[in-house]
């Protein structure tokens, strides 16, 4: 069984959250800590000039009670954690410090430069130290 699941969530595709959190609680065990992430994106800094610092802390606000609604649907026990970031690197290094021994994510439709998985869950794949189970 596994001791930490991460699953990055992607607030666009609420059905797949679903599914990967419904696949979370079939892989944990009864001690296993299961830990929802969602990352607002980081805008370019002479773009983030001209918004006003409300717009970022309203959607990291709206993103947590996204992921605390998703758990409370789900009636599980898992932590909700919401990061601005790239999100490949920002799902490793919330891997890393949580010690998580699987990852769970999600993967769209691909495009020509990513055509076998979406280049966040390539990036992820590629280069984490635990386990990842890829959702199509």
């Amino acid at each position: 069984m596994y001791k930490s699941i991460l699953l990055p969530i992607d607030l666009s595709e609420i059905e797949r959250a679903r599914m990967m959190i419904d696949l979370a609680r079939k892989l944990a065990g009864k001690d296993t800590r299961i830990r929802l992430l969602n990352i607002v994106v980081d805008i370019p800094a002479f773009v983030a000039a001209q918004v006003p610092n409300e717009v970022i802390t309203t959607a990291m606000s709206t993103a947590r009670e996204t992921l605390e609604g998703l758990i409370g649907a789900a009636s599980i026990k898992a932590d909700a954690e919401v990061r601005s970031g790239k999100p490949g690197s920002t799902i490793l290094t919330s891997a890393d410090e949580c010690g998580a021994d699987l990852i769970i994510i999600g993967s769209h439709k691909p495009g020509l430069q990513d055509y076998f998985l979406g280049s966040t869950a390539a990036r992820v794949v590629r280069h984490a130290q635990c386990s990842v189970l890829v959702m199509r």
